[in-house]
């Protein structure tokens, strides 16, 4: 009884603080439209027939004229009905993989557990002929031409990002790209394809040893137990997407621009840029190679600087 008042407290609070953000960017921020922000993602080189993985920042885009459903409609005028759409909807109630893989008691539902990936994430979620993976801790949806493809198996990858992962079957569609709407290059879970990919020869042990058996329920109630890797917290704490590595995020911003893989624009009010997933994976290679990973300390970025 007890938790279930503290769940219902925080929703409470949560609720109340979106609604205060929503009553500040209504007034302060640039108005947008759906129709504005498919024109905006044309001009940023979105084209209908792609397949774009997004990670995004709703409020970065301004006020949105309809809110989160009009930016997940803008986002499929603009690939088009060939095209696909997939977005990270994750469920961690532990607040991290290694707290989640703690709970006993947990067992993912994905007819009943929804996403704390935020607005957009929800939004699209919510939308009609979407389509989400099976799995305990990163779970990831799909709306269009490839969406069986690529939510299908991942309750049957043998890692949260490994062979058959949304991550791996995205990489090999064809028109594949990358969208940050919003983001830096910081909080971009496409990087983990290649740890998975390169397994013990990735220049930095990222894994704990132990693999954990998580528990799922698929759409029809069968129940899957699903291997699930925590990070090592260590490392974890000099990731690109750790607030105190604003060098490392700036130095991938810096390295993807100049080696001309980059595309940057605006959609709506948010910087945002697209990256074609095939040369993003191959890049990441590349650097990981020379020991630049986003991971990276600050004396393996001098040794390599960016090349203009």
């Amino acid at each position: 009884m007890l938790d279930e008042a503290k769940r219902a407290a925080r929703a409470a609070l949560e609720a109340w603080r979106r609604a205060a953000s929503a009553r500040r960017v209504r007034h302060s921020a640039p108005h947008v439209t759906r129709a504005g922000l498919a024109a905006d993602l044309a001009r940023l080189g979105i084209a209908h027939g792609d397949t774009l993985f997004i990670h995004s920042s709703l409020k970065s885009l301004g006020y949105v004229e309809g809110g989160a459903p009009a930016v997940v409609h803008a986002l499929q005028d603009a690939v088009g009905p060939q095209g696909t759409l997939l977005l990270p909807t994750y469920y961690l109630p532990g607040g991290t993989v290694r707290a989640t893989c703690a709970m006993s008691d947990y067992v993912f539902d994905p007819r009943r557990h929804g996403t704390h990936m935020g607005r957009l994430p929800e939004a699209f979620l919510a939308s009609a002929g979407v389509r989400r993976s099976i799995h305990p801790t990163h779970s990831v949806s799909a709306w269009g031409r490839h969406a069986v493809h690529l939510t299908e198996a991942h309750h049957h990858a043998p890692s949260i990002f490994g062979m058959d992962s949304p991550w791996q079957r995205f990489i090999g569609c064809d028109q594949a790209k990358v969208l940050g709407l919003g983001i830096s290059m910081g909080p971009v879970t496409f990087y983990h394809a290649l740890e998975d990919a390169m397994g013990d020869t990735f220049p930095v042990r990222v894994w704990e040893d132990d693999t954990q058996l998580l528990a799922c329920l698929d759409h029809d109630g069968r129940r899957w137990d699903v291997p699930v890797r925590p990070f090592d917290s260590a490392v974890a704490q000099r990731r690109i997407d750790h607030p105190g590595r604003a060098d490392l995020r700036d130095y991938f911003h810096r390295e993807f621009d100049a080696a001309g893989l980059r595309v940057n624009g605006i959609v709506g009010d948010a910087a945002s840029w697209l990256i074609p997933a095939l040369a993003f994976y191959a890049h990441l290679g590349r650097l990981a190679f020379d020991d630049v990973t986003i991971y990276a300390t600050a004396a393996q970025l001098a040794a390599r600087p960016v090349r203009q």
